[in-house]
């Protein structure tokens, strides 16, 4: 899988490939559809499947008090995309020059210009351009004049309702991540970078790793079982999300506890996949009693990640 953040530096073999255009942050099984007919038209072209976003979102830029947590980063993107038989990710760095294109002008300048497009294939709520112009009908048009071929792939539904980034959101953010997870082509992974905390975990016998500069949604205050993946390595783990409680803190920390875990992992990255919701946090009368807690959390934990 090939991540492409500028299209000056396009090689040719990504080049009159099949297109699809969009955001698809947390690559949900809609975008999986959308994938699979992308990848199809690539393969009658005998050219590659290039996926095109935008880093950051417009939206950042245009309302960024108004735009929630992404659910992915470009690189987690990308290898979830390539996962999906997709051959490159462009990730184009947004910035004003690009939002003042309107859709006429992206369409002739970008997928008929520098990506000199063979097909196109994008979902039936697509829209491009300055303000939002361009729409399905109009890319069709666009497509039609240009005597490419573009497939409008409609939505897929689970439970009566569309499957859409907003609505995995939602689930993550109120701690249903089985849900969420339904509906995610992979577990959902966040990533931080371990810092020094006040040692409490060590102390009573489970020292946590906490996780600070986490860039994507955070789940719902909670207990989750989770898998941590350190340096190429993969862990079970216990995390915590929310306050401290038994210790009377009020600030919200992100702790994982590292199933067997030995040594130290200030300054790395971790990354963890969220399995399972096993409990609220509550607050306990003692350490012995906090203890008691997380030994049984551990053991829901271990099936969890072994089943």
């Amino acid at each position: 899988m090939n991540l492409i953040r500028r299209l000056d530096d396009l090689p040719e073999q990504f080049r009159h490939g099949a297109l699809a255009i969009g955001n698809f942050d947390g690559v949900h099984l809609g975008h999986a559809r959308i994938v699979e007919r992308l990848v199809l038209r690539a393969k009658q072209l005998g050219r590659p499947a290039v996926a095109f976003t935008f880093d950051p979102h417009p939206a950042r830029l245009l309302r960024p008090h108004l735009v929630p947590p992404p659910l992915t980063w470009s690189e987690r993107k990308a290898e979830l995309l390539g996962r999906l038989g997709v051959d490159a990710l462009i990730a184009y760095p947004t910035d004003q020059a690009l939002l003042e294109l309107d859709a006429q002008t992206f369409f002739d300048r970008i997928v008929r210009g520098v990506l000199q497009t063979g097909a196109m294939v994008e979902g039936a709520n697509f829209f491009f351009g300055r303000d939002r112009q361009g729409d399905v009908r109009r890319l069709l048009e666009f497509c039609d004049q240009a005597q490419m071929n573009c497939d409008i792939v409609e939505p897929l539904e689970i439970d009566g309702r569309i499957v859409s980034s907003s609505r995995i959101r939602e689930l993550i953010a109120e701690g249903h991540i089985d849900r969420a997870n339904s509906m995610l082509t992979q577990p959902y992974r966040v990533r931080g970078e371990v810092v020094r905390g006040a040692c409490r975990g060590t102390k009573i016998g489970f020292p946590t790793a906490n996780l600070e500069e986490i860039d994507t949604l955070l789940p719902g205050e909670g207990i989750y079982a989770a898998r941590a993946f350190v340096d190429g390595s993969v862990w079970a783990a216990a995390v915590h999300i929310g306050p401290n409680l038994t210790f009377g803190e009020s600030h919200l920390k992100v702790e994982a506890h590292l199933l067997d875990y030995s040594g130290p992992l200030y300054g790395r990255t971790v990354e963890l996949d969220f399995l399972k919701r096993l409990r609220d946090i509550v607050r306990f009368d003692s350490p012995e009693a906090l203890v008691a807690q997380l030994n049984r959390d551990v053991e829901l934990t271990k099936a969890v990640v072994s089943g």
